[in-house]
């Protein structure tokens, strides 16, 4: 399993990952890519950073871990959570550490 950091979503930004449900898919744009402030301690494999996804539906989702397939990464289980909604619709975060 590959180790996601913030250098893998960096240039994803702005990119396309299709949220798996069921025989359907739900779009969703990775809006930002933010480097969080780290917290060293022994055994730590990454830097914590956090990404930000919007949904152009109004429908907000429950968090949990969610299939997300991008053409250039493949498919991901990322947990996701809904933080908010507005005139373009949801968006949620999911945050590494």
């Amino acid at each position: 399993m590959q180790l996601l950091t913030c250098e893998t979503f960096a240039s994803r930004a702005g990119e396309t990952f299709d949220l798996t449900m069921g025989d359907s898919s739900l779009p969703l744009t990775l809006a930002e890519v933010t480097p969080l402030p780290a917290q060293p301690f022994p055994g730590m494999t990454r830097a914590p950073f956090s990404l930000i996804f919007r949904s152009a539906t109004p429908i907000v989702l429950p968090q949990k871990l969610y299939r997300l397939n991008n053409a250039r990464l493949g498919g991901l289980d990322i947990f996701l959570v809904p933080i908010g909604r507005d005139t373009q619709g949801a968006v949620y975060q999911a945050v590494f550490n």
